[in-house]
């Protein structure tokens, strides 16, 4: 710690073993703040309805921590990469988010490491209530999460499943958000193409007549078109996504059967994908094939939030104009009503849906723009009074970002908790990739 005191010169990041960033950053004087040991897991306590942790700690350790008791965190991300510091400082959902909200909404305390190398607690009802309700979507730039305090909540062995098939898009909508009321665990969906959309209901039971294995040979969201029911161990539920990284392992071939037993039951997860998407992007392999062969290409990487009132029209302009699928649909309803988060600002009232779609898009017209795709979704996502996660590429002119991402609040909470400076820009972090 002394050593990040003394050179004051260089920004702070984190020099950590994992992220799940997907945007290249720039190369810069940037000191490294070595947080890894900060990965256990301290108590569960199943009376009260808690964990505490640690901010470096993955949520495949959280999880197999909490499920020994019986319990999970209530919002557990789809991969098992992430970290909760990660997924608290940037935004982290699942299917249960259509009951406890993003993640950071499950949070009753934190602690956070500030800039200048000290550390306050925050909560809701103490003297750092703004950094607590100011510190999601932050992504850094106002200190990091060393121990958290996150909800949790009880299990059955089992979780059953029910695929529920739509045609008309205006009738999804409505029935996903007709299930947003009904006393069920788990809510997602998955659009295949126009008129092939699937909401997937799940429920915690304690008997399953069989369990489907998704960790090997058979891949989870095609089971999504084959079955109408379907059940799964609590723990295979919860990383049904993992390991094909949703469906975005057919990038990496892990999709045919033959290369998938080459990489074998063990390395088919998000950390094996991670790393070899790392070392593309390092070496730009991928890259320099497209370009012998006149391609351009731009990644489409994109998690968007967007009022279910709203859904028809974003889903409508997706296939005209982005078109990969399949996408993935997930409800969002916060937990605290009364509740406002300053830099991810959602109306508490509201039901959203996240629209996943992480995909490549290859063209060979050279007068179009970079990152003329994104910038589509950007302004749509506008349009609808909906929001964007960051952990992508982001395209936002300063003032569009700051309009939508409370740019007040952020200077007044950087002028409280980072006065040196130490920390980057929220903007130059997420949008200028510094």
């Amino acid at each position: 710690m002394a050593s990040a005191k003394a050179q004051t010169s260089a920004s702070l990041r984190l020099d950590k073993p994992t992220s799940n960033l997907f945007r290249d950053r720039k190369q810069g004087n940037r000191q490294g703040l070595d947080v890894r040991d900060f990965n256990s897991v301290i108590a569960v306590d199943t009376a009260h309805g808690w964990v505490e942790v640690e901010g470096m700690t993955t949520y495949a350790a959280l999880t197999d921590a909490c499920l020994e008791h019986g319990v999970m965190p209530s919002v557990v991300p789809q991969l098992k990469s992430i970290t909760i510091g990660g997924a608290v400082a940037g935004i982290g959902i699942e299917s249960s988010s259509f009951k406890y909200g993003l993640v950071h909404e499950t949070v009753d305390e934190m602690e956070i490491l500030l800039g200048d190398g000290s550390t306050v607690v925050c909560a809701p009802d103490n003297e750092h209530r703004d950094l607590f309700y100011g510190f999601p979507n932050s992504y850094g730039t106002l200190g990091y999460a060393l121990k958290l305090r996150v909800k949790t909540v009880p299990v059955k062995p089992y979780v059953q499943l029910e695929h529920i098939r739509h045609r008309d898009a205006d009738a999804y909508f409505r029935d996903l958000g007709r299930w947003c009321g009904e006393d069920i665990d788990f809510l997602d969906g998955t659009v295949f193409g126009p008129g092939e959309y699937y909401l997937t209901v799940g429920r915690f039971v304690e008997n399953a007549p069989y369990t489907s294995d998704y960790t090997f040979e058979h891949i989870y969201y095609r089971s999504i078109r084959e079955r109408k029911e379907d059940y799964l161990t609590v723990g295979d539920y919860i990383w049904r996504w993992d390991t094909d990284w949703f469906w975005c392992s057919k990038n990496l071939f892990a999709q045919n059967p033959v290369i998938r037993r080459l990489y074998g039951r063990s390395r088919l997860n998000s950390v094996t994908y991670t790393r070899i998407m790392r070392w593309n992007s390092r070496w730009r392999l991928t890259r320099g094939v497209e370009r012998l062969l006149g391609y351009r290409s731009e990644s489409v990487i994109q998690d968007v939030d967007i009022p279910l009132a709203n859904c028809p029209d974003f889903l409508a302009f997706y296939l005209d104009n982005i078109r990969f699928t399949p996408v993935w649909i997930c409800p969002i309803r916060s937990w605290d009503r009364e509740a406002s988060f300053d830099l991810y600002p959602m109306d508490s009232r509201e039901t959203y849906v996240n629209f996943g779609f992480w995909d490549v898009i290859r063209h060979r017209d050279r007068r179009m723009a970079d990152g003329h795709y994104n910038r589509l979704v950007e302004a749509k996502v506008t349009e609808l009074d909906g929001i964007k996660s960051l952990y992508s590429d982001a395209y936002f002119t300063p003032e569009e970002f700051w309009q939508i991402y409370n740019g007040d609040a952020f200077r007044k909470l950087k002028s409280k908790y980072d006065t040196h400076g130490r920390l980057k820009d929220l903007y130059a972090k997420c949008v200028q990739r510094e």
